[in-house]
């Protein structure tokens, strides 16, 4: 399945609070770090371990650690919105970054920046962006993100429109998409209806 619902109670408590337009930008980013943690560590459930010892101040103790290079990769500038709330869980992660930029008037996305790190081919790579909406952004960054050797790449939204979700499945059949909710369509500005409004500008309080 290119879609991985998660319906965990803790990330629909904030989903409900990111989509009031009453939610101030202060509670705004609080609720999108509690939510970016939850979606990740779930989109992180098969992350590559190994096996480990321990000693306890009583003795040894086995465990797993975290054997794989995971690489976050916001997309700008919503997706910085998410990016410390993923590098808490994953104190280790490098970090890349993709700008693109939506045309408002042909919602077509072009690349103004690319930042990635080397080595992709052999990392666990998450793209945040909290929007998958028309899914044009999100197919030209998972583009870049091939281009560079990216091979297991899983993408972390908030909300997704149907639309979105066709259009990653079209371009980029084998990434899985980590979200906790498909709302209904797209409107004539190419906004997800109802979904929550410009993620930026309520986060940096813009609007």
């Amino acid at each position: 399945m290119s879609v991985q619902l998660v319906d965990h109670p803790l990330v629909h408590d904030a989903l409900v609070s990111l989509r009031d337009k009453l939610t101030p930008p202060d509670a705004f980013r609080r609720m999108a770090t509690r939510i970016s943690v939850l979606l990740a560590a779930e989109a992180l459930r098969t992350v590559p371990t190994a096996p480990v010892t321990v000693e306890t101040p009583i003795g040894p103790a086995g465990g797993r650690h975290v054997a794989a290079d995971v690489v976050v990769v916001p997309v700008l500038r919503a997706g910085l919105g998410m990016l410390d709330a993923v590098l808490d869980l994953v104190p280790s992660a490098r970090v890349g970054y993709i700008g693109l930029q939506r045309d408002e008037r042909t919602a077509i996305a072009f690349q103004y920046y690319s930042k990635l790190p080397e080595r992709l081919d052999s990392s666990f790579v998450l793209m945040i962006d909290p929007m998958l909406a028309t899914g044009g952004s999100a197919s030209a960054a998972l583009t870049l993100l091939r281009r560079a050797g990216a091979t297991r790449v899983r993408i972390v939204c908030i909300v997704a429109a149907p639309e979105g979700i066709a259009c990653v499945e079209r371009d980029h059949p084998d990434v899985i998409i980590y979200t906790p909710v498909i709302d209904q369509h797209l409107n004539a500005q190419k906004y997800i209806v109802p979904g929550l409004g410009d993620f930026g500008d309520r986060l940096y309080g813009t609007t």
